[in-house]
Order: structure tokens, then C-alpha cells, then sequence
């Protein structure tokens, strides 16, 4: 190919968005995450974003981040191993790790980049990864980097992924890798009966809590809590711009493993550290989780039964979740499409997932309702879900 033809040959197929005059995605929104938040212009009902306990533009978070960038500026200019593992660093991963029940953790500058270099450091090719069929693109990702045998395994099937195991001597070390919040349709991994069952087979649990850490559990710790899991003996990653409302991505892991990582993960060793506002930001949110979070997560849980509720009684169809996160599921691709415009058209941000983010045939449209949210808010979003009801003609 001439080197002139190699971005000519470059293209996207918007026939989709031409056809109905409408693209969902990279809108412009000219606000933080308020209630409501401004689009073109426009106040929009956010229930797109996964701002679950509502606290990215919370003024407590926002006061943090301000002190930290006037002590300590806008960035330290420098990887973990170099310039960046300032004191909130430190402090932020040992209190990120008892958070979730670990000895240590770091952090990365993304959950995306967590879970790639989780695997490029662990895993060689002489082993076997055993995954679910719905996980995460970053793990995906993360695991066709190492080149080694890879193995899906149906989506929460514990039988499937027994006879995977028994199957899987050959191999000299086996992960077992999923999420603990499927985020495109709200199912919670029975994680409890993962690890029993990597303890069986002698293989190491990998879970990406993304979606689960300050959501689920009694006190918002995630899917260890949720599921009781003590003295967990595998890898944990999440990403900590969801729930806790930041940026950034964490591993926690025993204390050996994560000394191994900070000396031979290239993700982690040549990546410039997060700035220190951002760090300051996420113990403000760790603060304010220790002291409200059965307030917000019942705000949170009642906006989520609320909207599932009037979608159901609407005649929408939905998945079937566990989580606070409420999925319309449609039957094609243009479905998608045209669903996504008219509520759009009514003022509300979701979020639409078609292939390849999810399996054909299982496009769907995804809220989550933060507990920044109003009362005044919900229920003007329950009344528009009622009118783009009547002008699909569901009922």
C-alpha cells in the first residue's frame, strides 16, 4: 500500500447515524456531572454517566482537589518508580487496599490500563486463561496481549467453567478472570463459588470490581463484601473513575505480588503518575463513603427501582440485573438506534451498546441514576420514559 492510501483507507460506518440523524456518542457536554447537565446548550437528565453515589461534583471533593493543586500543583511530571510517588500516593494505596480487604494495592492512570498490565506481567504463554464470555473489553484486551491459550467460558455458568478447570492440568499456571458487575446489564458474578472453585483446581481468581467498588457490599467495599470473601487469594483490579469518582485504575493483591509489580510492570513503571489533585480527590470521596454511603446507596437503589419499574410498566423489556444499573434490551442494532434518539430528543443522556461492546443481537440501553440526582429530576425522567413509551407504540 502507498503511504498516501494508509489513512485514505482509514473509515468508520456512520451509515447508522446518517440514517437517523443522530450519534450518541462523544457528546459535548459543557458542564461537570450537576443535576442537570448542559449539552450543546441544553439541560440534559444525566443518567449515562457512572457517577453511582453522585459525588463528582460534590463541593467536599471538589474543596480537596482544590487545596492539593495549590500545595502541590498540577502534576509531579514523573512515573510512580521516579518522581510521582509523592505522600498521597502512598497514603491513597494503603488506604485504597484496606478498603478492600487487601495487604497492598497500586495505582495506575486507568482501570483499561490496570487490567492490561495485570495480565503482561503475570502471565506467560505457557499457561491458560479462562474468561467470561461478557467480560470487559479491557480484559479482553489485556489477556490477547500475553498470547497465550485463552478460554471463554458462558457467561456466570459454573458448570462450564468446572469442566474447563477439569480440564486444564496441562497448563502450568490458570487464571480464572471476570467482573463483578457486568456494567452493559447489571448482573453480579457469583464470585463466592469462582474462588471455592479456583481453590479446587489450584488456579488464581482475577476479578475486575470496576463496576462494584462503592456500590455493592454493606458498607460499599464491593464484591468481597458482597460475597463475604475473606483472606482472598488472587488479583483485584477496578477502576476508580466510576463510584469514587475520580480517575485511575488500582491491582491489590498480597504485599509479594504487588512489590513484584512496582519493579516490572511496564504499564506501571513508564506511565506518568496520577496528579495530585486526583489523588486528593478520591480520599475526599473515601472519606465521604465511610460517613454516608447507606444514604447515598439507598437514594441510589430507589432511583434505580423507581426507573426500572415505570420502564417495565411502560412495556419496555429489560435485562435482568442485581446491580444499580437499569438496561433496556432491544432487538437490533436500529432499534437501538431509534430508541436512543427519542429519548435523547426528550432531554436524557444514556448510554447506547451495540457490537461489537456487546454480543450481536444484544444491543441495549444503559441508566444509572446517581444519588446527586433530585427527586424533581426522577420524576420528570419517569415522565419521559412514559411519552417515548407512547410514540414507540410499546403498550
Amino acid at each position: 500500500m502507498k503511504r498516501e492510501d494508509i489513512f485514505s483507507s482509514l473509515s468508520i460506518d456512520k451509515s447508522l447515524a446518517n440514517k437517523y440523524d443522530f450519534n450518541p456518542y462523544y457528546c459535548c457536554i459543557e458542564s461537570g456531572l450537576n443535576d442537570p447537565i448542559l449539552i450543546d446548550g441544553k439541560e440534559f437528565i444525566d443518567l449515562a454517566s457512572n457517577n453511582y453515589l453522585g459525588l463528582a461534583a460534590d463541593k467536599r471533593v471538589i474543596q480537596a482537589i482544590s487545596v492539593a493543586a495549590g500545595k502541590f500543583g498540577a502534576s509531579m511530571c514523573g512515573t510512580p518508580i521516579a518522581t510521582g510517588s509523592m505522600i498521597l500516593l502512598q497514603k491513597l494505596q494503603k488506604r485504597l487496599a484496606r478498603f478492600v480487604g487487601f495487604e497492598e494495592s497500586i495505582i495506575f492512570p486507568s482501570g483499561y490500563q490496570a487490567n492490561c498490565a495485570v495480565f503482561m506481567s503475570l502471565a506467560k504463554q505457557e499457561d491458560l486463561i479462562i474468561i467470561d464470555h461478557y467480560a470487559h473489553a479491557s480484559l479482553i484486551q489485556g489477556v490477547r496481549l500475553v498470547g497465550c491459550k485463552v478460554k471463554p467460558f458462558l457467561h456466570n455458568n459454573m458448570k462450564h467453567l468446572r469442566k474447563l478447570l477439569e480440564k486444564a492440568a496441562e497448563y502450568k499456571r490458570v487464571f480464572v478472570v471476570t467482573e463483578s458487575v457486568f456494567s452493559t446489564e447489571g448482573s453480579i458474578a457469583p464470585f463466592d463459588e469462582i474462588v471455592k472453585l479456583c481453590e479446587e483446581f489450584n488456579a488464581i481468581p482475577v476479578i475486575d470490581d470496576s463496576h462494584g467498588i462503592g456500590v455493592i457490599g454493606k458498607t460499599g467495599r464491593g464484591i468481597l463484601e458482597e460475597k463475604n470473601i475473606k483472606d482472598f487469594n488472587g488479583i483485584y483490579t477496578a477502576s476508580l473513575g466510576k463510584a469514587l469518582a475520580n480517575a485511575g485504575g488500582m491491582i491489590s493483591a498480597k504485599s509479594e505480588l504487588i512489590e513484584y509489580l512496582k519493579y516490572s510492570c511496564p504499564g506501571l513503571i513508564y506511565s506518568t503518575a496520577l496528579p495530585p489533585p486526583v489523588l486528593a480527590g478520591m480520599e475526599a470521596v473515601l472519606n465521604i463513603v465511610k460517613e454516608e454511603f447507606s444514604i447515598l446507596s439507598e437514594r441510589m437503589w430507589r432511583y434505580k427501582k423507581l426507573i426500572s419499574g415505570c420502564l417495565i410498566d411502560s412495556g419496555f423489556i429489560l435485562t435482568e440485573g442485581q446491580a444499580p444499573i437499569t438496561s433496556i434490551s432491544v432487538r437490533n442494532v436500529e432499534e437501538c438506534a431509534l430508541m436512543a434518539k427519542l429519548i435523547h430528543a426528550n432531554n436524557i443522556l444514556v448510554t447506547p451498546f451495540i457490537p461489537p461492546s456487546v454480543p450481536p443481537n444484544e444491543s441495549k440501553i444503559r441508566m444509572i441514576a446517581g444519588a446527586n440526582l433530585s427527586e424533581k429530576t426522577i420524576d420528570k425522567a419517569l415522565n419521559i420514559f412514559k411519552k417515548v413509551a407512547r410514540e414507540l407504540e410499546l403498550k
